[in-house]
């Protein structure tokens, strides 16, 4: 959406109502084809995994009692996780993105949908083509219905109507958009348990930025932050999930989208100003290192030892 509809990151294109829907099309269909070629030259020799790592939010609905709040959750998700693991994992996109995408291009005048479709040879091919699902995942929405007036030119943000929402008292220590909100990651994952069949899962990115630079390296809320959404993953896989590793995001500061080096998600500070660019380890460090050692939280009285 942001590279090929907002223009907002590279290649920086505005095509408009269907620039993102068309380009989403050609990776999955890309993606099913370099499945199938590993799966058919050399799996049998390597035994290898081929998977595809999916970032999405978790959408809560604002009143759990309400049917209309609880379908404006459900659109976020399927018009965020769903868009492209429904295809991979239950062979089409989702019907809720389906018939909006449908209605509000017929109301355009449009002769087809701006969702592009799959034959069923496409869609037979793509289904099942992930032996793992990597999940990246960094915060949670409230959604709540939104009617977006009459638009000669939707878009894939007025498409969903619906409005995000979050609340004032969640911890936001990063970016404006990433505020820590650990339960949403157990509920998440639970969702994928029951919509794609309990997939085997690689948490591939999960972390937190900085606002202002930290100039004495002591993240204390990026420990809070880790701590918070590992429990959350613990719980999920007394739930059943299906989850096997997890990847901290990240390991050094670094070059992030459009923002360039001025957000910082790393465990190591880097100097960005020095040409040698030195590495410092942020307190972020020790404490992610205690959890690596003991492969989850470690018992108190064997750290003071």
């Amino acid at each position: 959406e942001k590279g090929y509809e907002t223009g907002e990151h590279a290649p920086g294109l505005k095509l408009g109502g269907g620039g993102a829907y068309k380009a989403a099309h050609h990776i999955i269909k890309t993606h099913a084809k370099v499945w199938h070629s590993y799966n058919n030259k050399w799996r049998s020799k390597q035994q290898g995994m081929v998977g595809i790592s999916l970032t999405s939010s978790w959408g809560e609905p604002v009143d759990p009692h309400s049917q209309t709040d609880r379908d404006a959750a459900e659109r976020y998700i399927q018009f965020h996780l769903g868009w492209f693991a429904n295809p991979i994992y239950r062979g089409d996109y989702p019907e809720i993105m389906k018939n909006y995408v449908g209605r509000k291009s017929a109301q355009q005048g449009l002769g087809t949908s701006r969702l592009p479709t799959f034959s069923v040879q496409e869609k037979t091919y793509i289904k099942g083509t992930s032996d793992f699902l990597g999940i990246g995942h960094f915060t949670t929405r409230y959604a709540i219905q939104k009617s977006f007036p009459f638009l000669q030119v939707s878009s894939y943000h007025t498409d969903r109507e619906l409005a995000e929402l979050v609340d004032p008292k969640w911890p936001a220590p990063g970016p404006n958009w990433l505020y820590s909100v650990p339960w949403g990651f157990r509920r998440l994952l639970n969702f994928i348990k029951t919509q794609y069949g309990n997939p085997l899962i690689y948490v591939t990115e999960n972390g937190v930025s900085e606002k202002v630079q930290c100039t004495q390296l002591c993240d204390e809320w990026r420990i809070e932050y880790l701590k918070g959404y590992i429990n959350e993953i613990l719980k999920a896989l007394n739930d059943g999930v299906n989850v096997k590793g997890y990847t901290a995001w990240s390991l050094l500061d670094k070059f992030e989208w459009n923002k360039g080096f001025s957000e910082r998600f790393g465990f190591y500070h880097i100097d960005f100003e020095n040409k040698n660019k030195p590495r410092y380890p942020k307190a972020s460090v020790d404490y992610y290192k205690k959890i690596i050692s003991a492969n989850g939280f470690p018992n108190p009285r064997e750290v003071m030892s």
